[in-house]
């Protein structure tokens, strides 16, 4: 099968020689500044010249979402060995691969690197259930929202749908090993089901985010309650291998029929807002309008 043409992005600088290397063996090259959105790209490029930028760049908490959506590759310095430790943490995030800048080689490597992540979106979408916290995925988060939603177009009622991005893991990762963002994972799991009510449906929905699907609701104000109930659970550390773990959050809220009346549009709206809490809302949650506190229906223990 044949990948080409592909799309690479190059976030940030590029290591000398290497962009027009990709573009001679038929890659679609462009180029723009580090926190630059990737969207429609096959491939994502970083490149950390030298020990220092490394060790900044396990430190940068947008590389889980963009593992997720991209083969990520990360060029090392040129003419030394791969750091195994760095290395293993970059795997554990959801890179593909850390290379030593060398132009012969790249091309291949990130052809490899998306045939990799094609397989793995492929895997994904086979399983309901993400394997690495037991819960739901996506895919099935979508379908149990459809459901529901055919529903409520029957029976009017409240629904709201939150989405948590969680940092730390990185962190976890670098202190611990690359084992530890795993379990830390997994906890913030635990603790967002513990938090809810039974009915309610937890999802991941990326590798440092989750779903919460809130189907019964008395109010739709009841869902920015839950958000700030759920946001202050995450913020005691959590416990790995002994040694305590804090992770930050935030959320966004999508609220039906108000801001959408389909699963994808809902999905896509709360995360949008969890990924733009820094300039909007407060309190480390955002929605479009911030009431005061109210009791919550499912605030069973707020």
């Amino acid at each position: 099968m044949s990948l080409a043409p592909l799309s690479v992005l190059v976030l940030g600088p590029s290591a000398p020689g290497c962009v027009s290397a990709l573009q001679a063996a038929g890659f679609d090259v462009s180029q723009r500044p580090e926190g630059s959105p990737a969207h429609g790209a096959d491939a994502v490029l970083l490149w950390a010249p030298d020990a220092a930028a490394l060790a900044a760049l396990l430190r940068r908490s947008d590389l889980p979402p963009l593992a997720f959506d991209h083969a990520l590759v990360v060029l090392g310095p040129a003419g030394t060995p791969v750091d195994t430790a760095a290395e293993d943490t970059l795997l554990s995030l959801g890179v593909e691969a850390l290379l030593p800048a060398d132009e012969a080689a790249l091309p291949r490597a990130v052809r490899q690197a998306v045939l990799r992540k094609r397989h793995e979106r492929q895997a994904r979408n086979a399983y309901a259930t993400d394997l690495a916290t037991g819960l739901p995925h996506q895919a099935q988060l979508l379908e149990h929202m459809t459901q529901l939603l055919a529903l409520r177009e029957r029976v009017p009622a409240p629904m709201v749908l939150l989405v948590l991005r969680v940092e730390g893991y990185a962190a976890a990762a670098t202190r611990l090993g690359a084992e530890a963002a795993n379990v830390l994972r997994r906890k913030v799991a635990v603790r967002l089901r513990t938090g809810l009510r039974a009915g309610d449906v937890v999802a991941a929905v990326g590798p440092d985010a989750f779903g919460v699907l809130l189907g019964h609701l008395e109010a739709q104000a009841d869902g920015e309650r839950v958000a700030a109930k759920l946001l202050r659970t995450l913020q005691q550390p959590l416990v790995v291998a002994g040694q305590p773990c804090p992770v930050q959050a935030s959320v966004g809220i999508a609220l039906f029929p108000a801001h959408g009346k389909d699963a994808q549009s809902l999905l896509q709206r709360a995360i949008a807002q969890a990924n733009s809490v820094g300039t909007v809302g407060r309190e480390g949650y955002a929605v479009r309008t911030e009431r005061g506190p109210a009791a919550a229906a499912n605030d069973e223990d707020a």
